[in-house]
């Protein structure tokens, strides 16, 4: 099948897949479109909210629609690395065995990461990262497509770890939830207190997704797309001299490469899953949002003068 005949075919499936999906989450188009770029791309995502707002059922849903293997890991205080990546047991042979951990999966859940100490949370780096762990000196690659969909509670900050600059970077999205509205929450009352439950098929195998991955990384993007992106980068960059005034007033640190490649992988899917074969700049501000607002670090006169993440990327259109 041709690249072109691959994403007109990805446009179709792409609206079944959340067809299927809205039949559990009632609205939250956004977020579902967001996470499903970053499955698509490659990357993690941050998914940011209160409690309630259906953040695990959201990413169990997703799972099965993906037709992938999924996994939910609660982060505790107690939570050790060996919990998440597994750990070398003595067998009757008196042989180590190795017994894989809940990271042996497609689809990662980590609810509330901010809970567990930075020794738990950096248990994720290289599996984020490398698509593989190291344990007791051996390495295991881990089954792709892969993905980490990590939560994470905004108001509640008492015993919470906030992750640490490097991990936020390896999320491609940081995505913020919002309450439903008057009418969706109506929607989902309904919904869920009956006992009638609602099923999920799966429409999509690993590999396919594998394959549409592949095909999202083969869409030619022009210089001056390329270019904008980097860019707007740049300009996060309280240093830099293209820096908007905005941004050296409120901003300590800018985002780095990783924003800019991030940018243009998310613009193309975002291209593909609308039917276009190249993206081009009003893609990259649809996915610019979800991309820098946890790259950049405001200073206090930002959060004094309630000076928002938004406002400053806008100013960067």
């Amino acid at each position: 099948m041709s690249d072109v005949a691959a994403i007109e075919q990805l446009v179709v499936r792409y609206k079944d897949l959340k067809n299927e999906i809205a039949k559990v989450i009632v609205g939250q188009q956004d977020v579902v479109d967001q996470i499903l770029i970053s499955v698509f791309s490659g990357g993690h995502s941050l998914l940011i909210g209160v409690p309630g707002l259906a953040k695990t059922l959201m990413v169990n849903t997703i799972a099965q629609a993906l037709g992938l293997d999924f996994k939910r890991i609660q982060f505790t205080p107690d939570l050790m690395p060996s919990d998440i990546l597994g750990s070398e047991i003595l067998d009757e042979d008196r042989h180590f065995k190795f017994i894989k951990g809940p990271i042996f999966a497609n689809i990662i859940l980590a609810d509330e990461i901010n809970r567990t100490p930075p020794k738990t949370q950096a248990a994720l780096l290289e599996a984020m990262q490398e698509r593989a762990v190291t344990v007791a000196g051996h390495h295991y690659k881990l089954d792709l497509p892969y993905f980490v969909l990590a939560t994470q509670n905004p108001i509640e900050q008492e015993g919470t770890y906030p992750l640490p600059e490097a991990q936020l970077d390896r999320f491609m999205f940081a995505v913020n939830l919002k309450y439903p509205s008057f009418e969706e929450e109506v929607q989902v009352v309904k919904s869920t207190t009956t006992d009638e439950m609602a099923t999920v098929n799966s429409l999509f195998s690993a590999k396919e997704i594998i394959d549409f991955q592949h095909v999202i990384r083969r869409i030619p993007v022009a210089d001056n797309v390329i270019e904008y992106a980097v860019r707007m980068v740049g300009k996060t960059r309280p240093d830099s001299n293209t820096a908007p005034d905005l941004v050296k007033q409120y901003i300590d640190w800018g985002a780095g490469p990783r924003a800019s490649q991030n940018l243009i992988l998310a613009a193309k899917t975002h291209a593909a899953i609308n039917g276009k074969f190249s993206p081009d700049i009003e893609n990259v501000q649809a996915v610019a949002n979800s991309i820098l607002r946890h790259r950049i670090i405001k200073n206090y006169k930002a959060e004094a003068e309630g000076i928002t993440e938004e406002q400053i990327i806008k100013s960067l259109f």
